[in-house]
């Protein structure tokens, strides 16, 4: 028998970002964008997809102008389609979020037991509401760790000192099978020469922290398009939106963002290397013959080929 270069993955996640809730559902920006529906779409498709994730990773935006009511509704549309998969749901916040709403609409009462567990006070202004919403979740000997790029009343992102000193305190302990970083603003040089206005400032800092680290992935948002690259020797992978896309092709320079071009990322985890695939919210007619899972099975089984067993 032929076995495949490499067995099935030892983790699953679906990596969705920038869903841009608005308080009241309407078109965002005055399109005939809906992120609403949008947002059910794609929560509706993953679920009659049959997959069994280990978990949603939700990279920040997750209201476009952090209202309550946003929330409100976010919370119980992907709380319903974790229930669906049988998987757990992981919350990071963006620029376009407000910690305070977040905490008390989103994460109060769902079980995040590592909400608290990261720096009791930020440099952004220490208010009440306003700390960091940080969080380490395992995942068997997976580490999934998020931090808070935001900066209140700002679209830049940032860490603090203290962010920073407890993320180096984190890793210094190396998990078993390595870590996932989520933080909203990506490490990642600007495509769009609009978003260095908006891009993650002190990047150094974070170099330096992570540099001979166990992180083996960076999952980011906020740029609404896929888009890869390599920081401090680790992958970062950004995702798009599911509001909205942006056009990149536009002349250098111009931004345009458009009501297309919305997708998530499905993330695969082997021992040796993690698989980012974009999946784009929309669908085409078929071409060629479409297999069944159960015909794909059969003729991998008749060409003499047996999936390889996970070390």
């Amino acid at each position: 028998m032929i076995l495949t270069e490499h067995p099935r993955p030892s983790h699953t996640f679906v990596h969705i970002s920038d869903t841009h809730l608005p308080g009241e559902r309407s078109p965002l920006y005055g399109s005939g964008t809906d992120a609403d529906t949008n947002l059910e779409l794609m929560l509706s498709r993953l679920v009659a997809s049959g997959l069994r994730p280990d978990a949603l990773l939700m990279t920040g935006d997750l209201a476009d102008r952090g209202d309550a009511s946003a929330y409100q509704r976010l919370r119980p549309l992907v709380e319903d389609a974790a229930a669906a998969l049988e998987c757990e749901v992981v919350w990071a916040a963006g620029n376009h979020d407000d910690r305070a709403a977040m905490r008390t609409e989103l994460l109060a009462g769902a079980g995040v037991a590592g909400v608290a567990d990261g720096p009791a006070v930020s440099g952004t202004g220490g208010l009440v509401g306003e700390e960091p919403i940080t969080e380490v979740r395992w995942f068997g000997e997976l580490r999934v760790i998020v931090l808070d790029s935001t900066v209140p009343g700002a679209h830049w992102g940032s860490l603090d000192e203290a962010q920073l000193e407890w993320l180096a305190a984190e890793l210094s302990t190396p998990a078993p099978a390595g870590t996932l970083l989520l933080i909203h603003h990506p490490p990642l040089p600007a495509v769009l020469d609009t978003a260095v206005m908006v891009e993650l400032r002190g990047q150094s800092s974070l170099a330096a922290v992570l540099r001979g680290s166990d992180v083996r992935g960076i999952l980011s948002g906020h740029v609404h398009h896929p888009s890869f690259g390599i920081f401090a020797g680790v992958p970062v992978t950004a995702a798009s939106s599911s509001a909205y896309g942006q056009d990149l092709t536009q002349p250098p320079g111009a931004t345009r963002g458009q009501d297309a071009a919305q997708g998530y990322n499905l993330v695969h985890v082997y021992a040796e290397t993690i698989v980012h695939s974009a999946v784009s919210l929309q669908r085409g007619d078929d071409v060629g013959e479409a297999v069944a899972a159960e015909e794909a099975e059969r003729r991998i089984a008749g060409r003499g080929i047996g999936w390889r067993e996970r070390v």
